[in-house]
């Protein structure tokens, strides 16, 4: 009888489970608010019921948290379009390079084919070769792919080791392979988690964050969902509040470090191409800019898009000579590009008001955005209020 590789990989964990389960502690973010609590609300369009990426259909997204003493603070999340074997239901997929200092394992293939085939996963610089290495074993354990002999995993990174010890890489196949198992559909946890556990924002702590948009009947009744893993600087502005401005939160010489990274995953079950979703992905920059990045000499700014649209998976798999499937004509695009934008800089802003205070590697500590600054500069313009309760 031969051996499902990955339901090994499962039984090992649950052998673990003990062990596991004490790197997996994560500090508490239920006092800390989302953008929409305290009244930031960036564009037009209305979020889905999660304001999630996961408010795309079919979606799920995992995250494993490795905390561990003083030293280890990081972790990995992957994000699945869809619910079937990914290889054989290769989904339309795009990437584009805002300024590529990083590492991202996949582009190639990505760029020439314009599919994905693989779990999207996000973790810290030094494990991408490793997490690449668990995409591998996954796919080769998923029924109907026992023959096939070559596969492109997507892999990005942001740096955490200023937080995390990560020469020590802590992120190991059967992390990868867990966040994997245990995606789901349901809302997606922001702030300190998953690959965002160890990284900064601004000079503040960063994370993951998460954000959507509906766009109504008249405008294709689409939804599209943003992730992100915040890990760079800039001078922070928050819908417009010059937030880093008034705190004298900036670069002021050459000591001062602005460099870091982000990744931005896009997602939507709009029929897209990859001339389209590439085109969708450039926009994400623009989300990004708003914040107040300015994308520096150091920074990887890396945008991974797909379409979840079950028509165009079809379109890989055929044996036409031409797919047919129907996809959203370019002149109809701009609703959905206004949509990246808004869902990126609202996912941002997400990842940094979850976020907590964080004290890891070589006692380093980095402090949350303040909220209650945070207020006070938006009731100078005019702007915010607390969250309700309060």
């Amino acid at each position: 009888m031969k051996l499902d590789t990955f339901a090994l990989s499962a039984t090992f964990l649950g052998l673990l489970g003990i062990m596991v389960n004490d790197v997996h502690a994560q500090p508490d973010a239920s006092h800390r608010p989302r953008a929409r609590d305290i009244g930031i609300e960036p564009g037009i369009f209305d979020p889905g019921p999660l304001n999630a990426i996961t408010d795309v259909r079919g979606l799920r997204v995992g995250q494993v948290t490795l905390w561990e003493g003083q030293d280890v603070r990081t972790g990995v999340t992957v994000i699945l379009p869809h619910e079937g074997n990914l290889f054989q239901e290769k989904v339309p997929g795009a990437m584009y390079l805002g300024n590529a200092f990083g590492k991202l394992v996949g582009y190639t293939q990505v760029e020439e084919l314009g599919f994905i085939e693989s779990p999207i996963v996000l973790t810290n610089t030094l494990s991408v070769w490793d997490a690449a290495s668990a995409v591998v074993t996954y796919l080769m354990s998923v029924p109907g792919n026992e023959q096939v002999q070559s596969f492109n995993p997507v892999v990005g990174e942001t740096n955490d080791g200023a937080l995390n010890d990560i020469r020590g890489r802590h992120v190991k196949e059967l992390h990868v392979l867990e966040a994997i198992r245990g995606a789901s559909s349901g809302p997606v946890r922001e702030g300190v988690v998953g690959a965002g556990t160890g990284t900064s924002a601004f000079g503040w702590k960063g994370g993951i964050g998460t954000s959507s948009r509906k766009l109504n009947q008249a405008l294709g009744g689409y939804t599209l969902g943003v992730l992100v893993q915040t890990n760079y600087g800039g001078v922070l502005q928050v819908d417009g509040i010059p937030v880093g401005k008034e705190l004298g939160n900036y670069p002021r010489g050459q000591e001062d470090d602005a460099d870091g990274s982000i990744m931005m995953v896009v997602a939507t079950d709009a029929p897209m191409l990859a001339r389209g979703l590439k085109r969708l992905a450039k926009r994400a920059m623009l989300g990004l800019a708003r914040t107040g990045a300015s994308a520096t000499h150091g920074s990887g700014d890396y945008v991974i898009a797909f379409s979840t649209a079950p028509e165009l998976r079809s379109r890989f798999r055929s044996l036409e000579m031409t797919g047919g499937a129907p996809e959203v004509r370019g002149d109809r695009l701009s609703p959905l590009f206004q949509a990246t934008i808004e869902a990126t800089e609202e996912a941002i802003y997400n990842s940094l008001l979850k976020a907590v205070t964080v004290e890891g590697h070589a006692e380093l500590m980095r402090e949350a955005l303040p909220i209650d600054l945070l207020l006070e500069i938006g009731k100078k313009f005019n702007r915010l209020h607390p969250p309700s309760g309060e």
